[in-house]
């Protein structure tokens, strides 16, 4: 069996409570309830994921509910748009759902003196979908290369092994444009950072891609796994032929087994040494409560613990160390 992909942090990083296989995670008990504080006020620009957009806007909701005059604008149409408004002072958050690369981190490095700050909001499965009407129910990350790669020729969804009407079909593919943290994030894992086919239908979001796949019956995509609906199934996902199969589930996401779970972040410009403003601090303690947690599994991602909360809070120096 080869080398499990995912990102090897998350197995190691997060023990969580969780019901039984098949039903809904449990937020940390341990994580705090929010209580809102005095002397917060101003406003806040977001700008990066798109994958991050509703769970920014349910979580900014939520924080204007504490603070009625608190203005958050939020903007998600990719992640590869949230280096360039930190650097520019566009933005006080930019959510990413990979990590910077080195030529960001380096860019915003040369303009102020020190690296950007990440803390990891919550767990995605990245899930590669499908129409609900389609019978196949599991893929290889092989698989998914020879699909959607250059290196792979077109295929039928016979080649993929579905028999009778579904054999001769031509397997239609979605995905996202290259602003997207995901469609880097698709490419290097899923692909061995093969080049996409021309014949990827790009979508400007991830709900254009859910879209898509639901309205195409012989479709298949990628996207977040937030973005599910009841007109598309996520397929079960395995490294290669010799390896099992997982669900994208929170309780394989939280082991590593399935093979594309990888964490979503908020980037912010911190000067090493100080600490955020009572706005920025207060935003993020309250997505590191049970409010804000819970509403992480209400979007259909997947809560981080109280170990996550407290290493990243510190690194903001919203706790002490």
């Amino acid at each position: 069996m080869k080398a499990r992909i995912t990102v090897a942090t998350v197995a190691t990083a997060l023990t969580l409570p969780l019901l039984a296989t098949g039903q809904s995670v449990q937020v940390d008990p341990n994580l705090p309830t929010y209580r809102p504080t005095a002397g917060v006020s101003g406003s806040v620009k977001s700008i990066g994921s798109d994958t991050l957009n509703n769970l920014m806007t349910l979580w900014a909701e939520q924080f204007r509910a504490f603070y009625p005059n608190v203005k958050i604008e939020i903007e998600g149409k990719g992640s590869s748009t949230a280096p360039p408004a930190l650097i520019e002072g566009q933005s006080q958050f930019g959510p990413m759902s990979r990590e910077m690369k080195s030529s960001e981190r380096d860019a915003f490095q040369k303009k102020f003196g020190y690296e950007p700050t990440h803390v990891r909001v919550a767990v995605d499965a990245l899930g590669v979908f499908v129409n609900k009407d389609n019978p196949i129910d599991h893929l290889t990350i092989d698989q998914l290369r020879r699909i959607f790669s250059v290196e792979g020729p077109d295929l039928t969804w016979g080649d993929l092994g579905l028999t009778g009407a579904w054999a001769n079909r031509s397997v239609s593919l979605y995905g996202r444009n290259s602003a997207s943290g995901t469609y880097g994030y698709f490419k290097k894992h899923a692909m061995g950072s093969a080049d996409y086919k021309p014949s990827v239908k790009e979508q400007p979001g991830s709900s254009s891609v859910i879209q898509g796949v639901a309205t195409d019956r012989f479709g298949i995509g990628y996207s977040g796994i937030g973005y599910k609906t009841a007109d598309v199934k996520a397929v079960a996902l395995a490294v290669d032929d010799s390896d099992e199969a997982f669900p994208a589930t929170a309780e394989y996401a939280y082991s590593g087994d399935y093979p594309l779970a990888r964490f979503l972040y908020i980037y912010v410009n911190l000067r090493p040494g100080s600490r955020l403003d009572p706005l920025r601090s207060e935003f993020l303690k309250m997505v590191f409560s049970q409010q804000g947690q819970e509403i992480t599994v209400k979007d259909g991602y997947f809560p981080v613990n109280k170990g996550i909360a407290r290493e990243d809070l510190a690194k903001v120096g919203v706790l002490a160390p």
